[in-house]
């Protein structure tokens, strides 16, 4: 439950992430998208760390996942470059979150 607790946290996250960005856009209704968003992320974080995943392993895999997320969702959404520079860089942030989890199963 508290992997489908973190899932929850990350999609929230980066909902909350690209609703910032249109709001940023002119488009201020979706502020409030961006409130909710980041509400219920913090809520779901909290509850993956009250079902006892680690802090360091439930942050470390939210935010890399949150930034490689918003950084493909923002090509998609926004056409917003994503290069591959920018594509190694992801590699490296699933590879640090790997050693990270793989770290913290020892």
């Amino acid at each position: 439950m508290q992997w489908l607790f973190l899932a929850g946290a990350i999609v929230f996250e980066v909902g909350g992430t690209i609703s910032l960005r249109m709001a940023a856009s002119g488009r201020r209704a979706y502020y409030a998208a961006v409130a909710v968003g980041y509400l219920f992320a913090f809520t779901f974080l909290t509850l993956a760390l009250d079902e006892g995943l680690g802090l360091g392993v439930a942050y470390g895999i939210w935010a890399a996942s949150g930034v490689a997320l918003t950084a493909v969702a923002s090509r998609v959404l926004f056409h917003e470059p994503l290069t591959p520079v920018m594509m190694g860089g992801i590699a490296l942030i699933v590879s640090g979150v790997l050693l990270v989890e793989i770290g913290a199963a020892r």
